[in-house]
């Protein structure tokens, strides 16, 4: 009789329910494959962010779309997760990365949303004061959000107003 492991008799979909209870809109397992980098996606945190080169999390402190590519290319699912506020993506990320490793998925990757504030200013010329919980966001490693949430079922539209909420997305890779 072959038995089977704990990470075989959990099924990753439970993570999708966890990152609801945490408090995420909406959650989804994704193929990872289904993940896009491109190039152009940093250049828009250079040319267009004020958190370029002041925090850990954000270019050219992060992975480049190459290397993101790279790594993505290693897991075969990941949890894909929606909120229309940037710090619940941010607080949820860590937690649900970390529960996903202690059950049996080490390669377990977490990446948020939008720019790092755990610290009121970062010190880019020493180590990260929150390891365990500062995530670098989907698009300052060159990830098209865009593309990966509507490739996925998701609805994103650029935000046009003041008014207008936004769409957050994070995402934890999972093999």
């Amino acid at each position: 009789m072959v038995r089977k492991t704990k990470k075989e008799n959990t099924g990753v979909g439970m993570f999708a329910q966890l990152a609801l209870e945490m408090g995420a809109g909406k959650a989804k397992i994704i193929k990872a494959s289904t993940i896009r980098c491109e190039p152009w996606v940093r250049l828009k945190c250079k040319f267009g962010c004020s958190g370029y080169n002041k925090r850990l999390m954000c270019p050219p402190h992060t992975p480049t779309p190459e290397e993101m590519g790279d790594a993505i290319a290693c897991y075969k699912q990941a949890v894909l997760i929606h909120a229309s506020d940037n710090d619940i993506i941010n607080e949820i990320i860590p937690h649900l990365e970390r529960k996903i490793f202690l059950a049996g998925y080490y390669k377990a990757l977490g990446l948020g949303s939008g720019p790092c504030y755990l610290c009121s200013k970062c010190d880019t010329k020493t180590r990260c004061k929150h390891p365990y919980l500062a995530r670098p966001s989907m698009e300052s490693c060159g990830i098209d959000v865009f593309h990966t949430a509507r490739t996925n079922g998701f609805n994103i539209e650029v935000v046009r107003t003041q008014k207008q909420k936004g769409d957050y997305f994070g995402v934890v890779l999972i093999d």
